[in-house]
């Protein structure tokens, strides 16, 4: 999970606000050493903390709540906006321009940022979005560097070029450039060093003349802290960096104190990189991040995630079924292998409103990841009568089905408990009953505040 243990006494911090009685002087001190706590402990520098909440403190003691909102939500609403800012605001978006063939995009990144395994996650990230993409590989001190870009290329059915005899970028470039011109996007991968070398400014410099490229983006990972605004400065300075790539947010309790070093930088984080796998890369929006990291979710990277787990066509065809109330287990099965795609409950419970609130322990998402993989089985194991009417399921056959599918006959049981329940809200669906959505959904959706005016 990106962040978790910033997230989780971020968290604990707003639930307090939302249990308070009273909203004074002495629960924003409360807040604010929290925050400044929470923030230290993520490698954040320490002006930096000081400055985001004094203007916290400010802002509630002298601005007026705008019209309904009580006093808890519009302290709720400052934290949030006041980090928002904090983390750059507005969206470091990459525009694509299509009368631009190819768009040029050149790494850079010192060694161990996970450079080269980004680029792959790059390109496929534009491949899924319809465009020609294509990488060359221009690291030619790394011996192993080719190869790694041809096989994570290949792995995502990107086209690749390399010359591994060739020890000089340039020539290896102007080789390529006339079939490079066939792609919509080129991403460039350059050598990396243990430190930013004189011979590595020079290098950048070259290829930079040369290539000319649309994007320059340094690749840095969240373990550094605070180096990464020293890092940003000296490759801007060599190359002119228009952008950053933060990589191994998942796994580090510094990445708050990578994202905040760059935001003041002025080169924008553009992606985030926030697992091992290819489809683990997530344009960054601050707006979007910190809700998931306050658990007010993020529905928009929720959805990215939907398009690519389940087409168009069949999310369509899904979707008239429940309005009709019609649901059986293919449907559930087809809903059950799409959350896999997506990836590990835990990350896409933290995209869903409300969800991000609530204080799953590690150990239950593990059993509901289990569960996922028993009743698939089960269904495996099921007839195409027993698929389509689940309710005709019960004594021998749920035998019958356990055996076959080497699972008990508990598991069996919660499967077809699962799909009741997923009947009954079909139901809600068909019958417009509104009440009881809102109801639910505001079970769902925990603290009331945090909901509002945060689009």
């Amino acid at each position: 999970m990106v962040l978790e243990k910033l997230g989780t006494s971020l968290k604990d911090t707003l639930q307090k606000v939302a249990r308070a009685v009273f909203v004074d002087e002495k629960l924003i001190n409360e807040l604010i050493k929290d925050i400044q706590k929470s923030l230290f402990q993520s490698d954040v520098n320490v002006k930096m903390v000081f400055e985001l909440t004094k203007n916290i403190k400010e802002r509630f003691l002298k601005e007026e709540a705008p019209g309904a909102i009580s006093k808890k939500e519009w302290l709720i609403k400052i934290v949030y906006e006041e980090l928002v800012r904090f983390l750059g605001e507005e969206q470091g978006k990459i525009d694509i321009n299509p009368k631009k063939k190819p768009f040029k995009i050149m790494m850079v990144g010192l060694f161990g940022n996970g450079k080269t395994t980004t680029i792959g996650k790059l390109a496929r990230f534009y491949a899924k979005r319809s465009y020609k993409v294509a990488t060359i590989g221009l690291d030619v001190h790394r011996p192993a560097a080719p190869d790694q870009l041809e096989q994570i290329s290949k792995s995502i059915n990107v086209p690749c070029f390399i010359d591994k005899k060739e020890k000089n970028a340039l020539k290896i470039y102007q080789r390529y450039e006339k079939d490079l011109s066939k792609f919509d996007i080129v991403i460039v991968d350059t050598a990396g060093r243990d430190a930013l070398s004189d011979g590595l400014i020079k290098e950048l410099n070259d290829l930079n003349k040369k290539i000319k490229p649309d994007e320059n983006l340094l690749v840095i990972g969240a373990d550094v802290g605070q180096a990464a605004q020293k890092q940003a400065e000296k490759f801007h300075e060599a190359c002119g960096v228009t952008g950053v790539i933060i990589t191994k947010l998942d796994g580090t309790a510094k990445g708050g104190g990578a994202l905040a070093a760059c935001s003041v930088t002025g080169a924008k984080v553009k992606f985030i990189g926030v697992g091992e796998k290819p489809e683990d890369l997530e344009e960054f929006k601050p707006k979007n991040f910190v809700g998931r990291l306050l658990g007010m979710g993020d529905l928009e990277a929720l959805l990215e995630k939907a398009k690519d787990a389940i087409s168009e066509e069949d999310a369509k065809d899904l979707g008239k079924k429940f309005l009709k109330g019609e649901f059986n287990l293919i449907d559930l099965y087809e809903q059950l292998q799409a959350v896999k795609k997506m990836g590990p409950l835990g990350k896409v419970m933290e995209m869903i409103p409300g969800f991000g609130q609530l204080k799953m322990p590690k150990d239950m998402l593990n059993v509901q990841e289990g569960k996922l993989e028993k009743w698939k089985h089960a269904m495996d194991s099921m007839t195409k009568e027993e698929l389509e009417d689940p309710e005709s399921i019960s004594g021998g056959r749920l035998d019958r089905i356990a055996k076959g599918a080497g699972v008990s006959t508990s598991d069996v049981r919660d499967l077809v408990k699962q799909y009741r329940m997923g009947k009954k809200m079909m139901k809600m669906f068909k019958g417009g009953n509104e009440k009881s959505m809102e109801k639910m959904m505001k079970r769902m959706g925990g603290m009331k505040g945090l909901g509002m005016g945060m689009k």
